[in-house]
């Protein structure tokens, strides 16, 4: 496998190769602003050199194929396919598609051990909006297997695996590993969570405190009953706003993406106590090995494809239950009612593997990204950097060896040009995602909101924002790369 700390894709020829180099890679390279462009419009040239996708927004070339064989032997020639682990799931997918669609376009087949949603016209749409926005879907190790390219691993082995991952997370949480569940990513934990929470309480909006990551707030808004958005800076009485809205949860980011920003969680879970709302919570970004989320928080989700695997080639998530919450067991017997959307035997055993090395990778990313941080802000080029070590939120949460994550945004001086001509002279790894053991660089507001580039601006988010995910690169040389791309004007 090609290693992207010595040898990152970044050449405009390599336009469309997996990051990293795997059949199950999550990223894919777009080295320069008109890729992102190309990618987001659609066009068919820039679509087509595409060897991998984040698999929540398509589908993995492996899992396609195995879409494709189910397509050839039922002569589905004019319909979209979407595999799930169960059929449990798959109905979920058909009933969301069936409440948006004013015909029954949509049915489910079982076959390779799996069900398959079948869908045509205007139900596929709905199908990609739910396979995006839930992770629900099968992951391309679970197809591999399907297929036949790679084998399933011994059950017993799987198991241990398994019980080594939560102990993992255990041991950072200080949470007993009965109430740490692990899942096939982590929206379907953030999913998961929701359907906890309205088994309890009722059909109401969630409400989104501080801007998120989009899928964060797409899910809640699209698939169950709708979310708010409100931000601190907007809001003048965040306690009142909270009581004026009645959602059934309130849902937070720590620290925020793309912003780095970090909301009063303190006082905020004191005002969700007092009112008998649930908060949940999501520290992808900030880490459980950084961050002590969980004391004020019910439930909180975590996207283990990020920082925990570091390998940038597998989906996964968790979902931790607080036990000292209020409704803990309420929350308990709830989850025993959800089909878990569980990760499957191979990607397990991966997981396991890959995040090893986890604690001692933060911290090392840590360091890193504090370092270019601070060389950054010195430069006179750089108009804004977010990071959250300047945030008395983010450091009042801070464990014990805890420091500020791998991840920082910045905008440049002269506006969309310049971030144009740096991101295309820029000789990194470039596409999506973040937490990998390399450098990886994005304009993440292009490919989170490209649809919707007004609205996130009103909430403060500049389109030609550069997002940088710090990997394990020497320090000197990785600032001698964004130097060289910073004085290319």
């Amino acid at each position: 496998m090609r290693d992207l700390l010595k040898n990152p894709i970044w050449k405009n020829l390599e336009l469309g190769y997996s990051i990293p180099d795997s059949i199950h890679a999550v990223s894919v390279a777009l080295p320069t602003w008109n890729d992102v462009i190309n990618y987001e419009e659609k066009n068919q040239e820039c679509i087509k050199l595409l060897k991998s996708i984040y698999p929540r927004f398509g589908l993995n070339p492996i899992v396609k194929r195995l879409c494709e064989k189910v397509k050839k032997e039922n002569y589905y020639n004019n319909k979209s396919i979407w595999p799930y682990p169960n059929e449990s799931i798959a109905f979920k997918a058909k009933k969301y598609i069936d409440r948006n669609t004013s015909e029954q376009y949509s049915f489910i087949e079982k076959r390779h051990n799996l069900a398959f949603l079948i869908t045509e016209k205007e139900g596929s749409i709905y199908a990609k909006y739910f396979w995006q926005h839930t992770g629900l879907g099968i992951s391309s190790r679970y197809a591999a297997v399907e297929l036949g390219l790679e084998y399933r691993p011994p059950k017993s082995y799987v198991n241990e695996c398994y019980q080594r991952i939560k102990n993992r997370i255990s041991k950072s949480t200080k949470i007993n590993s009965n109430d740490i569940h692990l899942t096939s990513s982590g929206m379907s934990a953030l999913h998961t969570s929701l359907e906890i929470i309205y088994k309890l309480f009722p059909a109401k909006p969630t409400l989104q405190i501080g801007f998120p990551y989009v899928d964060v707030l797409k899910l809640p808004m699209n698939i169950f009953y709708g979310a708010k958005l409100i931000t601190e800076e907007n809001c003048t009485d965040i306690e009142l706003e909270i009581k004026r809205i009645n959602p059934s949860a309130l849902i937070i980011e720590l620290p925020s993406n793309p912003m780095l920003k970090c909301v009063n969680i303190k006082k905020i879970s004191k005002i969700a106590k007092r009112l008998n709302i649930p908060l949940i919570v999501d520290d992808t970004i900030g880490s459980n090995i950084n961050i002590n989320s969980l004391e004020h928080a019910d439930i909180v989700f975590t996207s283990l494809t990020k920082i925990f695997s570091g390998s940038g080639d597998i989906l996964a998530g968790s979902l931790i239950l607080n036990p000292k919450s209020k409704w803990i067991y309420q929350f308990r017997n709830a989850l025993k009612e959800i089909n878990l959307p569980i990760l499957s035997d191979g990607d397990i055993v991966y997981l396991e593997k890959v995040s090893r090395d986890v604690n001692q990778r933060v911290f090392e990313q840590n360091k890193a990204c504090l370092e270019l941080k601070k060389r950054l802000e010195n430069h006179s080029e750089i108009k804004n950097i977010f990071h959250p070590e300047n945030c008395p939120n983010f450091n009042s949460l801070l464990t014990s060896d805890g420091g500020y994550g791998c991840l920082l945004s910045f905008e440049l001086n002269g506006g969309l040009n310049k971030a144009k001509n740096f991101y295309d002279s820029l000789q990194i790894s470039k596409g999506p995602s973040l937490g990998t053991k390399f450098t990886l660089v994005c304009p993440y507001v292009l490919l989170a909101h490209y649809d919707e580039l007004d609205w996130a601006e009103s909430f403060g988010i500049p389109p030609h924002l550069i997002r940088v995910s710090v990997g394990l690169e020497d320090q000197d040389q990785l600032w001698e790369t964004f130097s060289e791309a910073l004085n290319n004007f």
